[in-house]
């Protein structure tokens, strides 16, 4: 019960924060901002990265040698 009050407490919180985020932003530079963005408890999406970019990285230091060491 704690945690579900915590949560509708950020909920209320959030949206005010973003109301003010969005009052006071530039519309032409930014963005909107969602209430979610400021929500400690809404889940965050991950960052994929791209296997094959991973693996040329990890080839050009350890294999080619251009890790910067001397």
């Amino acid at each position: 019960m704690a945690e579900a009050r915590g949560r509708d407490n950020w909920h209320h919180t959030s949206t005010l924060l973003a109301l003010i985020a969005n009052v006071n932003r530039d519309p032409k530079k930014t963005p909107a901002f969602q209430p979610g963005d400021f929500d400690p408890y809404r889940p965050r999406k991950a960052t994929r990265v791209s296997r094959k970019a991973g693996f040329a990285i990890l080839k050009a230091v350890f294999v080619n040698g251009a890790g910067g060491t001397t």
